[in-house]
């Protein structure tokens, strides 16, 4: 389906000045030998030289309130990025400590498994419980939260 060369024409005209220059030269190329753009073209260029001419000042509470919304999101992100440091420095710990503390909890395991006489599959699902558990309380407490805080969100918007 071929496109239509004057709304094509009337795009590029709509777009001003950042066309490439193949755009440019295929409008131009374009206006040369069709009026009808080519009118179009010198409405909207003295449209919008007469927005521009138009003086433009922003009402002082205006300009405060906007800087004052400016502000709060800036510290909103800044809290953000600082929050996403400290998880970033836990994960960090929490990737150390799983490093070094697993194989010393699995002799552990191991030893005590010997020590109380039972099958090697009952320490090992033993350590597996031990292991897991605290991740599934977090999660579970974290799931609970993030549902509370939800509920309160929906509630304060309303």
């Amino acid at each position: 389906m071929t496109r239509n060369p004057h709304n094509e024409a009337q795009e590029l005209i709509a777009l001003g000045e950042s066309l490439t220059d193949v755009e440019q030269s295929s409008l131009q190329t374009h206006l040369e030998q069709c009026p009808a753009c080519r009118d179009y073209a010198e409405a909207a260029n003295s449209a919008v030289r007469a927005l521009r001419s138009l003086p433009l000042a922003a009402d002082p509470r205006l300009v405060r309130a906007t800087q004052m919304r400016v502000r709060f999101h800036a510290t909103r992100l800044r809290e953000a990025r600082e929050r996403l440091w400290l998880v970033g420095m836990a994960c960090l710990g929490v990737g150390l400590s799983a490093t070094l503390t697993v194989p010393l909890l699995w002799r552990l395991f191991a030893w005590m498994g010997e020590w109380a006489g039972v099958s090697t599959l009952v320490w090992q699902a033993g350590f597996a419980i031990f292991w897991i558990a605290p991740a599934l309380v977090v999660s579970v407490v974290l799931l609970a939260r993030g549902t509370h805080s939800a509920h309160n969100g929906e509630k304060q918007w309303r």
